[in-house]
């Protein structure tokens, strides 16, 4: 069974095991506003929690998303590529980033749940 986690940094995550998939939340995309380029990690590159995976550049601005978790690219969503608007349609849906296996389940304790989150954006 899955369960979905996010961070303070407006990432999701879902994970099923010790596999998770990554995207920015509907709040972060709203934040940035039209998104017209991604740059997605490298397949099997290592990620630590906290570093840097994703570019994402808007018409506003460009902004770092951050690894929510260590572990190892397994998967990027190359739709975006040619559509990064995508992100802004569905961002905790069509929208995700990558994938990745993870390498320390016990970060996830570190994570909120949706209502934390919540209580975050206001």
């Amino acid at each position: 069974m899955s369960k979905t986690y996010y961070t303070d940094e407006h990432e999701w995550l879902t994970v099923d095991g010790d596999k998770a998939t990554v995207g920015i939340t509907n709040y972060a995309q709203e934040q940035l506003g039209d998104i017209v380029f991604i740059e997605l990690p490298e397949v099997d590159a290592e990620v630590e929690q906290g570093g840097d995976t994703v570019v994402v550049e808007s018409v506003k601005a460009a902004s770092d998303v951050y690894a929510p978790v260590s572990g190892t690219i397994t998967e990027v969503n190359e739709a975006l590529g040619e559509d990064p608007a995508k992100v802004n349609q569905s961002a905790e849906g069509d929208g995700w980033l990558y994938k990745m296996k993870l390498s320390n389940t016990a970060e996830l304790d570190e994570l909120l749940d949706l209502d934390s989150y919540k209580e975050l954006v206001g």
